[in-house]
């Protein structure tokens, strides 16, 4: 395939507002749209068609070592239509490729349907904010609309450190210097610790993948830096306990103690089929860290008492549980009943509220 055509595919997908693009020897091009997946109307590719499209997008020269490779994440931009996240590597000996497309424009709380929350928990000054969600959730696009509110409304100098680098952004009020692993840095332990040493006033990192990764994020948050990051989490109470996980048990106390005092906010996100059958809607899961959820962290015995106390702050604190979020996504009329019981944290409970409204 040549890289006019992967051009064109390519393009067509971002006007088709398609999220992930599959190339794959065997098969047709394939789009997810509203996530399922869809042939696309063009011939079956050959191991040499996936073959010219890993070339095209690792620059060729990057395949010296053909038989040693196995995969790579890197991002590939076209001028005027939008920037992909791409993963290339190998299956039964020949060359995939799964792309995730990133648009151009900026993205805003409002036009991704996300609560008006998230643009105070992006003007803290100090604390770690978590974003957290299953794979294709929005986690990158939610975190990439919090710093381009930052850089809308703050003077100051933020700091990301990306595998690879997704949005680009354009200097506004803040300064933002974009690092890219494995072009820029070696890992995210070491840029994030390099980072405090360039004049961070927020430090945003892709993802945390491993125990160091995220105890020198919490190190960065409890010297008084706002640091943002994504890990691979379903919901405020799953992510408490895998950070503690990161950690052998003799050390949870201070751990949670740790966690409690530095802590900003819990960020969960489920994207999920809207009523009408076009496009799909965020369910959205929001912690901020209160004295009473201070308290619940600390004490292992008051963890589980958090989903009750993000409930009672709603109005207060802007927090919710996802369950009080479908609720209102279904009165809105975006969710069908069955998608919002089926997203349910608990089904019983959230009949109960619907029986209870009825009442």
């Amino acid at each position: 395939m040549e890289k006019k055509v992967l051009d064109r595919i390519l393009t067509m997908a971002v006007k088709s507002g398609v999220s992930d693009i599959h190339f794959q020897s065997g098969s047709v091009p394939l789009f997810r749209y509203n996530g399922a997946l869809m042939d696309v109307k063009y011939e079956v590719l050959t191991s040499a068609d996936t073959e010219s499209i890993a070339r095209i997008l690792l620059k060729n020269e990057r395949l010296h070592d053909y038989d040693e490779f196995v995969e790579r994440d890197i991002s590939y931009g076209i001028e005027g239509a939008g920037r992909f996240r791409a993963n290339v590597f190998k299956q039964r000996g020949t060359f995939a490729v799964v792309l995730r497309a990133i648009p151009i424009e900026a993205r805003t709380f409002q036009n991704l349907s996300l609560p008006p929350t998230l643009a105070d928990i992006a003007d803290l000054t100090r604390g770690l904010v978590l974003i957290t969600g299953a794979t294709g959730n929005g986690k990158s696009t939610t975190m990439s609309a919090m710093i381009e509110h930052i850089n809308r409304n703050r003077k100051v100098h933020v700091v990301t450190i990306e595998d690879p680098i997704e949005f680009l952004y354009k200097n506004q009020k803040a300064v933002i210097t974009q690092r890219e692993i494995g072009e820029d840095t070696r890992t995210f332990r070491d840029a994030l610790r390099t980072a405090l040493r360039q004049d961070p006033d927020v430090v945003m990192v892709g993802e945390i993948r491993d125990a160091e990764t995220f105890d020198t994020a919490l190190r960065a948050a409890e010297t008084g830096h706002l640091v943002m990051s994504a890990i691979h989490t379903t919901d405020v109470q799953k992510t408490i306990g895998r950070l503690l996980s990161f950690y052998p048990a003799e050390e949870h106390t201070s751990v949670r103690y740790r966690i409690a005092e530095n802590l900003g906010a819990i960020i969960s996100l489920r994207l999920l089929p809207h009523k009408s059958g076009n496009g799909r809607v965020p369910a959205v899961e929001i912690m901020r860290t209160t004295h009473a959820i201070q308290d619940c962290i600390k004490n292992p015995e008051k963890t589980n008492e958090i989903n009750a106390h993000m409930e009672r702050g709603r109005d207060h604190y802007g927090m919710q549980s996802f369950d009080q979020h479908l609720l209102q996504l279904y009165h809105e009329g975006k969710l069908s009943i069955q998608v919002a019981k089926a997203a349910a944290s608990s089904i019983g409970d959230f009949e109960r509220a619907l029986t209870l409204e009825g009442a």
